[in-house]
């Protein structure tokens, strides 16, 4: 699968791990990525009960101890001069419905893929994350909003499965596994999809895919087995 070689991505299964603080595990590589002091984070995903602003402020306090700053893409008046201005872009977790639906709305997807094209770094972490595949479809979020469409950026030649987990073999649950419901979504759909587990994240760079962390992934595509993927290089 071919990646434009410009791409700059950090795809990040989620922001906090059981026993650390948000960003706190991912936060050397975030740092090292996006090699700018300045970083333009999109907080439209927003988790329930917070303002664009607590939520921007979130940001600031994880990374002011490495003197970035951080500046809410809500806060600019020309949101498009704003993208096209950034040095690094962080889009934030929450409600991927939400998030896809608000830059629709706003226009800002077509300036996004413009400077991601241009060799821009971007983090995405959960709903962020989202956003970086070929749609939306494979979401562990409910619908709360309605986008104009499920399409996403379209960086990665597939779909990203944030939050993957796998089957508890103590539990007395006995609905579908989230193996399931992407084995569903292969019923109607033919890209592939990555289940990232927690704590995992997809470095790309030069055209190239890196799984990091110390989790394997899951790699699902229609009418074959899922597959394992150890950490390093991915090879489709």
């Amino acid at each position: 699968m071919n990646i434009n070689p410009a791409y700059k991505l950090l795809v990040v299964s989620t922001s906090t791990v059981f026993g650390s603080e948000f960003l706190a595990y991912i936060k050397a590589d975030f740092v090292e990525f996006i090699q700018s002091d300045e970083l333009l984070f999109v907080p439209f995903a927003r988790p329930s009960g917070i303002s664009f602003d607590d939520y921007t402020a979130k940001v600031k306090n994880a990374l002011k101890d490495r003197g970035i700053t951080v500046r809410g893409l809500h806060e600019f008046h020309n949101m498009k001069k704003a993208i096209q201005d950034a040095k690094a872009i962080f889009v934030g977790g929450g409600n991927t419905f939400l998030l896809l639906k608000t830059l629709y709305d706003l226009d800002l997807m077509p300036q996004l893929r413009v400077q991601l094209a241009k060799g821009i770094p971007y983090v995405g972490t959960s709903a962020g994350s989202n956003l970086t595949g070929l749609t939306i479809g494979t979401t562990n979020d409910m619908p709360i909003v309605y986008p104009p469409s499920f399409d996403a950026l379209g960086l990665l030649p597939f779909n990203i499965n944030p939050h993957y987990l796998d089957p508890d073999p103590a539990s007395t649950h006995k609905g579908e596994t989230r193996e399931t419901r992407i084995q569903e979504f292969h019923q109607f759909n033919s890209q592939p999809v990555v289940g990232l587990r927690e704590g995992s994240w997809l470095h790309v760079n030069a055209g190239k895919i890196e799984l990091r962390g110390t989790l394997t992934a899951r790699l699902f595509k229609p009418n074959s087995d899922p597959v394992e993927l150890a950490p390093g290089l991915i090879n489709f």
